[in-house]
């Protein structure tokens, strides 16, 4: 809520410290967002400890449901880079895991919502980045820039189309970041709005009561839509990184 008492829908996305820390005068306090990233981590590792340690022959649930989102993962990952890419299965399945259970959570009542920071997805892209050029230079050296210069280019052409490259090669994180960034901010958003109308009208009285429902409808049914993407937007993150890992494997074009 806004301080006046009505409908603010960024109000849910601002970050307050809980145990403030600032040693040295560098802000490091324990915040919301820090709270948070906890119990995704906490509810994330419980899932896939627990469901792991089972091993029954029948699994049960959480078995099920951990095995399922690793084979999941491991298909998503060896799809696009081949058995050879399963080195890099850890990274992929904890960045897959993490953007998950934070779009997941951020869906309950009071809970906050860590992909709706463009600092948290901003940093997420960055390490992707770094992973794929950390790797290309050194599995393969200057041959890693490669990945520049498309082969069958004339030479006249060539300048133009490397400067293209490497813009287009800078802008995945810009992407990667705000891709997740936008959907998570903007479903909430919409979410909190209808909401707001729903509060208003009922508050209204009257006729107004009326048309309640028709708002609430529309909250439901955003609703049902903000899970689908929260999923669907943990996936598209999960398969642009074996994308570009893919580019560190195989720079040649």
């Amino acid at each position: 809520m806004a301080a006046g008492g009505g409908i603010d829908p960024i109000h849910q996305f601002q970050i307050h410290p809980i145990v403030a820390l600032k040693p040295f005068g560098i802000d490091l306090s324990f915040t919301n967002t820090s709270l948070w990233m906890v119990i995704v981590l906490a509810v994330v590792s419980a899932i896939m400890i627990y469901g792991s340690s089972q091993r029954a022959v029948v699994p049960g649930r959480l078995q099920s449901l951990a095995e399922m989102i690793y084979e999941f993962v491991a298909q998503t990952l060896t799809g696009v880079m081949g058995r050879e890419g399963m080195k890099f299965f850890p990274f992929v399945f904890s960045l897959f895991m993490f953007v998950l259970a934070s779009n997941m959570l951020g869906m309950l009542p009071g809970s906050f919502t860590v992909t709706s920071q463009i600092i948290v997805t901003a940093a997420f892209a960055i390490l992707v980045m770094a992973v794929v050029l950390i790797y290309g230079i050194t599995k393969h050296g200057t041959h890693f820039f490669g990945l520049f210069v498309p082969s069958g280019v004339p030479g006249w052409l060539l300048p133009f189309v490397m400067l293209i490259e490497v813009v287009s090669f800078l802008s995945r994180p810009v992407s990667l970041s705000l891709r997740l960034f936008g959907n998570m901010l903007a479903g909430h958003i919409a979410l909190k709005v209808f909401g707001g109308f729903v509060v208003a009208l009922i508050a209204a009285g009257g006729a107004a009561t009326v048309l309640a429902p028709l708002p609430l409808l529309l909250a439901v049914a955003l609703t049902a839509l903000e899970f689908l993407v929260a999923f669907l937007q943990a996936y598209v993150f999960a398969i642009l990184t074996c994308v570009y890992l893919n580019d560190a494997l195989h720079p040649g074009h």
